[in-house]
């Protein structure tokens, strides 16, 4: 290593707080003010630590008696050898001494999509999940047509969205540097309307052509989706770490469509989710044909049957635990 070198104050994640050049050896870290390196921290010692070479020529931090002492990968130490990676944690402060020939990797690809963040996708993103929320309400309405219910779902709807925006947005300010509020309103209101779109069509399809597997478990593609929508909010938070994000939603999106299956055996009896009928279609949709009135008397004359022999089981199993 060569000089100058640079002390960096790192954050909890990695990031650098704030970096200082000094120019020789040997480095005297410490808050008080004749040290080459001033640390803003009361728990660090007037003179803390030094950082010089030692007999084999590295780089090396030593500690200079202080209270608190120098700690390295949870173990307090007298003396720690520098290569540049090696954090050191002195009180609250976190440093790094890197020399200027420290090789850094290349620049990373730029994929941010810097015409789409600001003020228009933020507006795009609220006009979506006000959409989206009149839609909801619209399927499901079979009241008369009242204009308050509808403004009231419309403020309930965006309302969340700016919580939900705001909240990713500040863990975007601190984990990435910058909010990028109207980023994250869109990907929720995409999420959301894909999420209302997959259920309109599923139940309609379902209903046209009675296939009810289309929406026996649609609560399993609602997760999928919203899974999907957190990947794209941690993509933008942290653009680089997309394998590591992609694991992290798939096994959160697995947990959750278990717990989700357990949840329905357990009120149900079964898995799926609850009929297709959950949506008020008119009948002119249906394009399976009908089933005859015979068809539907043989049917129930079937279920009639089994539930007789399976009563006539339990009664004679009840007989034979008395005797």
């Amino acid at each position: 290593m060569s000089g100058p070198y640079f002390i960096e104050t790192l954050a909890r994640n990695g990031d650098v707080l704030h970096r200082q050049q000094v120019g020789t050896l040997p480095i005297r870290i410490g808050r008080g003010y004749d040290n080459d390196i001033i640390v803003d921290d009361a728990h660090a010692a007037p003179r803390h630590a030094l950082v010089d070479l030692n007999a084999e020529g590295q780089l090396e931090l030593r500690d200079l008696g202080s209270r608190n002492g120098v700690v390295h990968r949870g173990r307090r130490l007298a003396s720690v050898v520098l290569t540049g990676d090696t954090v050191v944690r002195m009180g609250h402060t976190s440093l790094r001494v890197r020399a200027a020939d420290f090789p850094v990797p290349t620049e990373l690809v730029d994929r941010t999509m810097h015409n789409w963040e600001g003020f228009y996708p933020g507006l795009v993103g609220l006009v979506i999940i006000a959409l989206v929320a009149v839609l909801t309400v619209w399927l499901a309405d079979t009241e008369t047509f009242r204009v308050q219910r509808y403004l009231q779902t419309i403020a309930f709807g965006v309302g969340l969205g700016l919580i939900w925006g705001g909240a990713w947005a500040l863990a975007n300010r601190l984990f990435g540097q910058h909010a990028r509020m109207g980023r994250h309103l869109f990907i929720l209101a995409c999420g959301m309307a894909a999420v209302t779109l997959y259920k309109f069509a599923a139940s309609m399809t379902a209903y046209a052509f009675s296939l009810e597997s289309l929406t026996r478990f649609g609560s399993i593609v609602a997760i999928a989706l919203g899974a999907g929508m957190v990947f794209f909010h941690l993509r933008t938070v942290k653009p680089h770490h997309p394998r590591r994000f992609a694991n992290v939603c798939l096994l959160f999106a697995i947990l959750a469509a278990g717990l989700t299956l357990i949840g329905n055996e357990q009120r149900r009896g079964q898995f799926g989710d609850n009929l297709y009928m959950s949506l008020l279609l008119p009948p002119s949709l249906r394009m399976s044909p009908d089933h005859s009135v015979d068809q539907f008397m043989a049917g129930a004359g079937a279920l009639k049957a089994k539930l007789d022999a399976e009563r006539t089981e339990k009664v004679s199993e009840d007989a034979d635990a008395e005797e």
